[in-house]
C-alpha cells in the first residue's frame, strides 16, 4: 500500500501544529509519522508531498519518505506519484476534495481517501497494535509521551 500524505493540508488543519511556523509543523508531522506512522496508518510505504522546498537540515525519520514540490503544486506531485502505483494499492490522507477526486481518476475509484485528522495528535488509531502507546501533548511535537 502506498500511503500520500497531504502534508500542509494536514498541519494546517492540526490544532496542535496550525499556530506553528511552516517549519516547525512539517517536522511535527515527519517526527510524528516516523514514530507512530506504522499505527496510524497500517503497513506500506508513507510519502509525505509538501509545498515549496525545504531545509537541507530537515531530518527525516525511518521509514517516511519527503517530496517537496519546488516550483510545482504539492498536488500535481501527489497526482503523478499515484501513476507508478499499484492499482487499487493507494491511501491518500488530505481534506482536498479536488486532489481527491484527480488521484481517483489516476489510481483508479477503489482508492482509499482518509481525513487529515487521521494523522492528528490524539487521534484515535484504528491500526494501533499495541495499546496505551497513543500520541502526546503539543508541546512535543506530536510524539508519544516519554520520547
Amino acid at each position: 500500500m502506498l500511503f500520500l500524505i497531504d502534508g500542509y493540508n494536514v498541519t494546517l488543519a492540526d490544532p496542535a501544529t496550525r499556530a506553528r511556523h511552516g517549519d516547525d509543523q512539517r517536522l511535527a508531522l515527519l517526527r510524528r509519522l516516523g514514530v507512530c506512522g506504522r499505527e496510524m496508518l497500517g503497513a506500506g510505504r508513507i510519502v509525505v508531498v509538501f509545498d515549496g522546498g525545504h531545509l537541507a537540515s530537515d531530518p527525516v525519520p525511518a521509514g517516511v519518505e519527503v517530496r517537496y514540490s519546488l516550483d510545482r503544486e504539492a498536488d500535481q506531485v501527489i497526482v503523478d506519484l499515484t501513476r507508478d502505483a499499484p492499482r487499487g494499492g493507494v491511501t491518500l490522507v488530505t481534506n482536498d476534495r479536488g486532489l481527491a477526486d484527480r488521484v481517483r481518476a489516476e489510481a483508479g475509484a477503489s482508492t482509499r481517501v482518509l481525513p487529515s485528522s487521521t494523522l492528528f495528535e490524539g487521534a484515535p488509531q484504528p491500526h494501533r497494535r499495541r495499546p496505551g502507546r497513543a500520541g502526546g501533548g503539543g508541546a512535543d511535537g506530536g510524539l508519544p509521551r516519554g520520547h
